[in-house]
């Protein structure tokens, strides 16, 4: 029975390689430094317009945390040809759809409308980039929606400041020290002055790519992305990137966060090396392994089995620098968090010891074809990765080549990496504790 499951997994791989994306796709720089991304695809007439800026928390002063996601709201204020709270009501109005969401190292705007509102969705960013309204009866408008979502996700959310906790522990130097929302004092000491002149370091043409996907026509595109942002002028001075390396840990952090939760977390936290290297995908299929899926080892063995957690699961960010990757499981009710950790630990272990099957191995292997398909199933997907490999990696084809990595990695890999990465002398280890049990 075991050939047979691991012939039919290894022979839907091999289709998955056969039958390969091929996205096409026609990108160029305008004499302003934007750079352009067209996909045509006429299956459906709708039509995906975004901009990705290379600005996330990363790229924001140690006393002035926040401002990249802040900017992530501020920017549907209006501009000087939209008035306040108008940008939503023309996308909706035209039948669209619109978001826009910040990261540590990038923040995305897209649009989704239909193919015949695609000069809307390109006077609408343009306008976003060249005359936003950056003044202070937005910006505290703003800030106080900030601090509300800060309150609803973070503040009053059960475990809403794990990652917050977490990486400020990991990260002692670097910037990913502090979390994308930000501080809301630093958001409450800045002046407007300092709210304009983060727009003017980093929403200029030269720090941002323009991917638009979808029922258009790529010559008539130009000529319409001409119209609209060929005016816009080239920022002036280079765009500010930390150049600071994190230093290694050379010992386990380990401490106690108490929390409004009922039941008990234990977190650890690794850091793995940044996107695009050969460890990165080795260590992503790695969290697939250990958590993806009802078949996946933690849920398997400490939720199912063991029935030592609720719900357990692992993580791992693809950052331009080295970043995290993070397991969690939260107790169940009367276990200790000792106990919860050392299933963990053994979870680990386990893998540093043994290389995994080869059904699993071709599970994850189809898992992160099927999670990579997925995601380019859309327009809207279409546009976001193929400006995502732009901006990270400079080859927007990725999109087409991308899986043949995760191919390349083997089960060997996998353990080396385990053992590489995953050392109890060089990780973060919290206990979240229910504020009852405090001292």
């Amino acid at each position: 029975m075991k050939k047979l499951i691991s012939f039919l997994l290894f022979l839907s791989l091999s289709l998955g390689v056969a039958f390969g994306q091929n996205i096409k796709f026609v990108e160029y720089t305008m004499p302003n430094g934007l750079r352009v991304i067209l996909h045509e695809d006429h299956s459906t007439p709708i039509v995906a317009v975004s901009v990705m800026y290379h600005v996330g928390s990363k790229n924001e002063k140690p006393d002035r945390t926040g401002f990249a996601h802040f900017f992530e709201h501020l920017l549907f204020e209006g501009s000087e040809n939209v008035a306040r709270g108008e940008f939503d009501d023309y996308i909706s109005r035209a039948g669209g759809m619109n978001n826009a969401n910040t990261w540590y190292d990038r923040t995305y705007y897209y649009e989704v409308l239909p193919s015949n509102q695609l000069a809307l969705g390109l006077w609408l960013e343009s306008e976003r980039m060249l005359h936003a309204n950056v003044e202070d009866v937005g910006i505290e408008t703003q800030r106080q929606v900030v601090k509300e979502e800060r309150r609803l996700r973070v503040d009053n959310q059960p475990y809403g400041r794990l990652l917050e906790e977490t990486m400020m522990r990991l990260y002692t130097k670097h910037p990913y020290h502090h979390s994308v929302i930000g501080s809301m004092e630093h958001l409450d000491a800045a002046v407007e002055q300092d709210y304009k002149q983060f727009y003017k370091d980093f929403y200029r043409p030269d720090n941002a790519i323009l991917s638009i996907a979808g029922d258009i026509d790529i010559e008539q595109t130009k000529k319409l992305i001409d119209v609209y942002f060929k005016d816009i002028p080239r920022g002036q001075g280079d765009v500010f990137r930390p150049k600071i390396v994190e230093p290694e840990l050379k010992a386990e952090v380990r401490d106690t966060v108490y929390d409004n939760v009922q039941l008990p977390a234990v977190v650890m936290a690794y850091k793995v090396p940044e996107q695009g290297t050969s460890d990165f995908y080795a260590v992503q299929m790695l969290s697939t392994l250990l958590s993806q899926g009802g078949s996946s080892r933690m849920q398997k063995q400490i939720v199912d089995e063991q029935q030592k957690a609720v719900a357990a699961g692992s993580f791992t960010f693809g950052l331009e620098d080295p970043g995290p990757s993070i397991m969690y499981a939260i107790a169940n009710m009367g276990v200790n968090p000792a106990d919860l950790e050392k299933s963990m630990n053994e979870i680990v272990a386990d893998v540093q010891k043994n290389l995994i099957s080869e059904v699993e191995y071709q599970k994850i292997q189809n898992q992160m074809e099927n999670d990579f398909v997925t995601s380019n199933n859309t327009v809207a997907g279409i546009a976001e990765s193929l400006a995502n490999y732009k901006m990270y990696f400079g080859d927007s084809n990725l999109i087409n080549t991308e899986l043949e990595r995760y191919r390349k990695v083997t089960r060997e890999d996998l353990k080396r990496v385990a053992n590489k990465y995953f050392s109890p002398n060089s990780r973060v280890v919290l206990y979240w504790l229910p504020k009852g049990q405090q001292p």
